[in-house]
């Protein structure tokens, strides 16, 4: 399983890609509206640091908002990959970038029926929010099970990016269910990379250096 960060935040992208692991980026209007900075240069930014499929999300709702808004975003660079909500017009937009050559990922996926929608519209990735779904007392994880299922069953091209990731173990289990990607918060790889046992065998190690050495 592949890990991106989502985050517009140039300073943690930076952090997080000099650790030699992060395959790519995902934003979304919140995470730009954080910044206060221009959303176009803050992608061209990060498409100059992470090597990897970067997803930046059109803000228009409108099939002809969203085509223009596509191109915009698509000609900053070849790696951009264009986030598209979970819509009817969502779903057009889809299927004609597609035919333009255009990748995109399909997020605000909330059933498995959604994923499969945009998959055969000719979605590039597709994101089910785990943890909104935990917000309405359901199981986001048995949502990306049921994906997972039905898109090895009919070998889809379409990736699945495990999103809306809340905890570590969130991340665990979107491995072992076999998600293609999982995007994750900052703060939660810092999490990832942190235990407690690691601390304590780190200061063991010093602490018998220093006994027999000074």
């Amino acid at each position: 399983m592949r890990i991106f960060i989502d985050s517009a935040n140039i300073e943690e992208i930076k952090d997080i890609n000099a650790m030699g692991f992060l395959a790519g980026v995902t934003t979304n209007p919140s995470l730009v509206a954080k910044e206060k900075r221009d959303y176009r240069e803050v992608i061209r930014e990060i498409c100059a640091i992470v090597e990897g499929p970067i997803s930046a999300e059109v803000i228009a709702q409108d099939y002809t908002g969203m085509m223009q808004e596509a191109e915009m975003l698509a000609g900053i660079h070849p790696n951009v990959v264009i986030k598209i909500a979970m819509t009817e017009d969502g779903l057009k937009v889809i299927r004609d970038l597609r035919q333009k050559g255009i990748k995109t990922n399909a997020t605000l996926i909330f059933s498995a029926t959604q994923a499969l929608l945009a998959a055969r519209a000719g979605a590039s990735y597709v994101s089910p929010f785990l943890g909104r779904v935990d917000d309405t007392a359901n199981d986001g994880l048995i949502l990306l099970e049921d994906i997972m299922t039905i898109f090895n069953q009919f070998t889809l091209d379409t990736e699945v990016i495990a999103a809306s990731i809340r905890h570590p173990v969130h991340v665990l289990q979107a491995a072992r269910i076999g998600s293609h990607i999982a995007t994750v918060p900052y703060k939660i790889i810092k999490q990832m990379i942190k235990h407690p046992l690691t601390d304590a065998g780190i200061q063991k190690f010093l602490q018998d250096w220093q006994e027999a050495f000074q």
